[in-house]
């Protein structure tokens, strides 16, 4: 790769690899040139966007043995997140990995020890970090507005959840370990980020309350149809479910991060309403978001001492911003790119999106054995420091 292009290529280049497309910029030597996908559509859609000349395969490995990709964005399934980023990786690519980077707290320790030994970058697609409510509550944390903070929890109410997770591989165990995984990695991540912590130790409940009672599921040689509509309301009315569903509805999670801070999250998949609230306390104060779409939302501010004040002493109003997932989707992909061509640092870290994934597969097994504690295996040291020098 020369300092002045980087070429592209997508493994999944079709839903979630809709994303790469936003670091394609020929004008500034950065362009999208392979694809790989098992369906013919998203791999004509990807020829079609980028040019007759780009590389399509149904094999992924094929992708990797062209020496013109300088990099790669991991957009596949969760469950091949570990085989395909390992590959990537061996292969010398740099790599863009959608998150939970892999299903298991050993594939995830697999994944960092590839980039280690083979001396590749690895940049992890939390995008909440990009999103500018997160960002604001991280900049009053830094400044010291609530003091040293001492707690945080996140609700996370997923009106969306049976269409979205429910209807495809989403809702199988053996694809995504569970929700609390799959979905509650982004959460899990902040919370991390907010509260300065990684988690040593977590519990959960939680249990398939509502989707199990549905009987109308979908042929399992179709494919489920995981958008969104408006009108499957109540959530009992759903149908075309997936054949098998043997993940969570409703999980909450304790954490105790390796900074003394106490955490919580929870997640229901059949709220009315969507979005995430997040409450971090320190010792001085507690900020608090009401929406997470910028536009609709604000951020609140207590610092003072009072009764009941549903506003705050200060209000945070994040404006309209352009771009997927509240102008993150862009913003973290042009991060990426400057990070692999310039040695940009990253915001996001490698090393804390593998302890979400740690959490939250720790927290799925003590929800599936009564809540019992679970400690979080520790990363060894020189993993670590390998990732520090590239992370701001």
């Amino acid at each position: 790769m020369s300092s002045t292009s980087l070429r592209i290529g997508v493994i999944g280049a079709g839903g979630r690899g809709g994303l790469a497309g936003h670091a394609h910029d020929p004008a500034h030597g950065v362009r999208l040139v392979a694809g790989a996908d098992t369906r013919d559509a998203a791999l004509a859609h990807f020829r079609e966007r980028y040019g007759a000349d780009a590389f399509v395969t149904h094999d992924y490995r094929e992708l990797l043995d062209k020496a013109d990709v300088d990099a790669v964005f991991v957009c596949s399934p969760d469950n091949f997140h570990e085989e395909h980023a390992v590959a990537a990786l061996e292969a010398g690519k740099a790599v863009y990995l959608e998150k939970p980077m892999a299903i298991t707290v050993e594939g995830a320790d697999r994944i960092l020890r590839a980039a280690y030994e083979h001396g590749c970058k690895l940049y992890v697609g939390h995008n909440m970090r990009h999103m500018t409510f997160v960002r604001k509550m991280k900049d009053l944390v830094d400044a010291g507005a609530i003091g040293e903070v001492k707690a945080g929890w996140c609700r996370h109410f997923v009106a969306y959840g049976g269409d979205a997770y429910f209807k495809d591989w989403h809702a199988e165990r053996k694809n995504t370990t569970g929700l609390l995984l799959q979905k509650a990695a982004h959460d899990i991540d902040v919370l991390h980020w907010l509260c300065g912590g990684l988690s040593t130790r977590v519990n959960a409940f939680g249990g398939l309350t509502l989707y199990d009672r549905i009987a109308d599921r979908h042929d399992p040689s179709e494919r489920g149809d995981a958008s969104f509509q408006q009108e499957n309301w109540p959530p009992r009315s759903q149908t075309g479910l997936n054949p098998k569903i043997d993940v969570e509805d409703i999980s909450m999670m304790q954490m105790i991060l390796d900074n003394g801070v106490f955490a919580s999250y929870e997640q229901c998949h059949f709220t009315p309403d969507a979005w995430r609230n997040y409450t971090i306390i320190g010792t001085e104060g507690r900020i608090e978001n009401f929406g997470d779409s910028p536009g609709n939302c604000v951020v609140r501010l207590w610092n003072r001492r009072c009764d009941y004040n549903p506003w705050g002493d200060e209000q945070y109003y994040i404006p309209p911003v352009r771009g997927g997932h509240g102008g993150a989707d862009p913003s973290i992909v042009g991060e990426f790119v400057r990070y692999v061509k310039d040695g940009e640092k990253a915001t996001t870290s490698p090393v804390a999106a593998r302890y979400s994934v740690a959490a939250g597969c720790m927290a799925t097994y003590s929800l599936r054995n009564g809540g019992v504690p679970m400690d979080i295996p520790p990363l060894p040291p020189e993993i670590v420091a390998y990732f520090r020098a590239s992370c701001a």
